[in-house]
């Protein structure tokens, strides 16, 4: 499967990644200075390929090509920030 490239959508405030059709997205905010992760959507027959992964990366480039900390409410982002614990200092436990 070929993968197209992130696009921040800043309208609608969430990562997308277009792929046969489908649009994945990662939902986000912005609150006191920082990049607050909402919720992670990818379409059941996109689900397994790594989708969402891209979509968390996008999120912590932004957030790093910004200076920005992130707060993640999202689960999934949050399970994948268990296989990049580099990303850590980036985050900011949520209240």
């Amino acid at each position: 499967m070929e993968f197209l490239n992130v696009i921040n959508n800043t309208q609608q405030q969430q990562f997308q990644l277009p792929v046969n059709g489908e649009i994945a997205w990662l939902e986000y905010r912005f609150s006191d200075g920082m990049i607050v992760l909402m919720h992670t959507d990818v379409p059941d027959q996109l689900s397994g390929k790594g989708i969402g992964s891209a979509l968390a990366a996008a999120a912590f480039d932004y957030a790093k090509n910004h200076h920005l900390k992130v707060k993640v409410y999202c689960p999934f982002v949050k399970t994948w920030l268990a296989r990049h614990p580099d990303l850590l200092p980036l985050v900011v436990n949520p209240s």
